[in-house]
């Protein structure tokens, strides 16, 4: 009997939990979006596609972004930086700058993947606080969860 109720307890609670999340519960979280995919294919594209896109979203709805451009994903900052860049995302890339979205770009990633240059002639930041990489765990350790496309 003991069991059954503790059961149900623990039900009761997981199922409020639940409930608050698939209502709406809109209390505040923070979110690292890692773009690894390069500019070179449809599947590329679709994956910065959804990093706005989710990015956006997230931060329309009060929670903290921080957009990382990593491993090929530096091609597309390379590219959104270009000042005579004419790719279809770059309104995009735009309106999540001007709604304050932070974005990081790997030091280590852009030297390899022939970005480095441009970006620091763009006066474009890069980071390299793990081996040459941006940190994962400083923004664990800070409560961020990671979504990684």
């Amino acid at each position: 009997m003991k069991r059954w109720i503790l059961s149900a307890v623990v039900f009761a609670v997981s199922l409020s939990a639940a409930s608050g999340y698939l209502e709406g519960d809109n209390s505040h979280q923070k979110f690292l979006i890692i773009l690894q995919a390069g500019t070179e294919s449809h599947e590329g594209m679709a994956r910065a596609v959804h990093a706005l896109l989710y990015s956006k979203e997230l931060k329309e709805n009060g929670h903290d972004v921080i957009l990382v451009f990593d491993g090929a994903g530096t091609e597309w900052i390379h590219e959104w930086s270009n000042p005579n860049s004419t790719d279809k995302l770059l309104r995009s890339y735009k309106e999540l700058k001007a709604a304050g979205v932070t974005e990081i770009i790997g030091d280590y990633c852009a030297y390899a993947f022939h970005a480095k240059k441009d970006l620091k002639e763009r006066n474009v930041p890069l980071t390299r606080e793990y081996q040459g990489h941006p940190s994962i765990a400083k923004w664990v350790n800070q409560g961020y969860q990671l979504v990684i496309l």
